[in-house]
């Protein structure tokens, strides 16, 4: 464990004198963060040791969060005046991160082939059938009170 932290200082730290040096607009440890990213695609040995060490930060990544909090709230008086910049940086900032998200998931979906489902009315619930095929069942009319005919008495 202590090996992986180390790992992890190394790379931060990195990350901040590149940062540094180049003076860069970039903040260090993003900068580390994708040296850190690069050594693992390039070395698997070196996941294996740290994926642990990882998962356990992961675990308690909401108690990372505090001193950011802390920072907040101490800075505060600073932003009293200007709610409304700090209000709408927010919520533009969140609507444009929505609609982003969801112009890559289309993105993703086009480009991905139907999955084979599960039939239930099949012995077995084999897989006979795409989405596309499933979507064409589900287009087909179905006799709602405007198209079903009545009898005459």
């Amino acid at each position: 464990m202590l090996f992986a932290f180390a790992v992890l200082l190394i790379f931060q730290c990195l990350g901040e004198a590149i940062s540094h040096a180049l003076a860069l607009p970039v903040p260090g440890p993003v900068i580390g963060m994708l040296l850190l990213f690069l050594a693992l695609l390039l070395s698997p040995t070196l996941m294996e040791k740290i994926e642990a060490t990882g998962n356990a930060l992961l675990s308690h990544l909401s108690l990372l969060f505090v001193p950011a909090g802390v920072g907040i709230m101490a800075a505060a008086s600073s932003v009293e005046g200007h709610w409304l910049a700090v209000l709408a940086s927010l919520v533009i900032g969140t609507t444009l991160t929505l609609a982003v998200t969801a112009l890559v998931l289309r993105l993703l979906w086009r480009n991905t082939p139907p999955e084979p489902i599960a039939d239930p009315a099949l012995p077995g619930g084999a897989q006979a059938q795409t989405a596309n095929s499933v979507k064409a069942l589900v287009s087909t009319p179905v006799n709602t009170p405007e198209t079903t005919p009545t009898k005459a008495g």
